[in-house]
C-alpha cells in the first residue's frame, strides 16, 4: 500500500505531546505532522518531540509550519524541521488570495519560496504548500502557475477539499495536482466548516483514495479537525478509511 495514514497534531492543540501520541496509537495511525504553533515551536522542543515519536513507534511525517513567505526568516522553521527529523515542512503561499495579491506581494512570495526551497534542499527536506483560501494557492490554475514560477523540484503542494467544494470538483483538483502532490489533509466538512464523520462524504474520500492508490506514489494522508476535537472521532474515521483502503 502506497498510502500512509497519520494525524495533524493541530487537530488536538489542547493535548500535550504524549496525549497526541496516545490518540495516534489508539487510532492505529502511522505518524504525525507536528504543528509548529503549539507542539513543535522551536528546535529544542522538536528534538524532544522527535524522541517521543520514535519511542511511541510512530513516524514523523512533517512539520506543519506557519511560514508565510512574506518577508519573515525561514531559518528557524527549517532548523526546527531538521531537529524534528521531518522529511517535509508545510508552508503557506502568503496570506492574501490570488485576486487580492498585487505584483509586489506575489514577487515577494515567489522569491521567499525559492529561497526556502533552496535552503531546504541543502538539508534534504521537501517543502509543501498548503492548498488553502486566502493564499496564492486558492485556485487550481493559480497553484499551477505559482509552482511553475518558483520552479523548484523539492517544492510541491498538499491537497485538501476546498470549503463548500463539490466532490467531483475536489477530485478534479486532486488529479490535476498529482505531479506536485506531497501529501493530503483529510477531513469531512459540509456545509462550510461544519464537521462531519468522514463517511458523510463517502464519495469524496473513496474517490480520493482510488486516485491516490492508483498513482503508485507514496503519499501521507493526514487526518485534521475531526468532529468535536474528539479522539473517539479520530478512531472512528481512521477505522472507516482503513476499510475503504481494504
Amino acid at each position: 500500500m502506497n498510502i500512509s495514514l497519520g494525524l495533524c497534531s493541530v487537530t488536538f492543540r489542547r493535548l500535550d505531546v504524549p496525549a497526541v501520541l496516545a490518540a495516534v496509537g489508539h487510532a492505529g495511525l502511522d505518524g504525525v505532522e507536528w504543528g509548529a504553533d503549539v507542539h513543535c515551536p522551536d528546535p529544542a522542543t522538536a528534538r524532544s518531540v522527535r524522541s517521543a515519536t520514535a519511542e511511541a513507534g510512530r513516524r514523523v511525517f512533517s512539520l506543519g509550519s506557519y511560514f508565510r513567505a512574506e518577508g519573515e526568516d525561514f531559518t528557524e522553521t527549517l532548523e526546527t524541521a531538521v531537529a524534528l527529523g521531518a522529511p517535509r515542512v508545510r508552508v503557506w503561499a502568503g496570506s492574501r488570495g490570488s485576486a487580492e495579491s498585487d505584483t509586489a506581494h506575489r514577487n515577494t512570495v515567489v522569491r521567499q519560496l525559492r529561497n526556502a526551497a533552496d535552503a531546504a534542499a541543502e538539508a534534504g527536506v521537501v517543502v509543501a504548500l498548503e492548498y488553502h483560501r486566502n493564499t496564492l494557492t486558492d485556485t487550481l490554475d493559480g497553484t499551477h502557475a505559482l509552482l511553475e514560477e518558483v520552479g523548484r523540484e523539492n517544492l510541491g503542494v498538499y491537497w485538501q477539499p476546498n470549503v463548500d467544494q463539490p466532490d467531483d470538483d475536489a477530485l478534479r483538483h486532486l488529479r490535476a495536482l498529482l505531479p506536485w502532490l506531497r501529501g493530503a489533509h483529510c477531513f469531512s466538512w459540509w456545509p462550510f466548516d461544519t464537521r462531519l464523520p468522514l463517511a458523510a462524504r463517502e464519495g469524496l474520500w473513496r474517490g480520493a483514495m482510488d486516485i491516490l492508490g492508483g498513482s503508485g506514489v507514496p503519499v501521507d494522508v493526514m487526518f485534521e479537525f475531526v468532529p468535536d476535537d474528539a479522539s473517539e472521532a479520530l478512531v472512528r474515521d481512521a477505522e472507516w478509511l482503513r476499510g475503504v483502503l481494504g
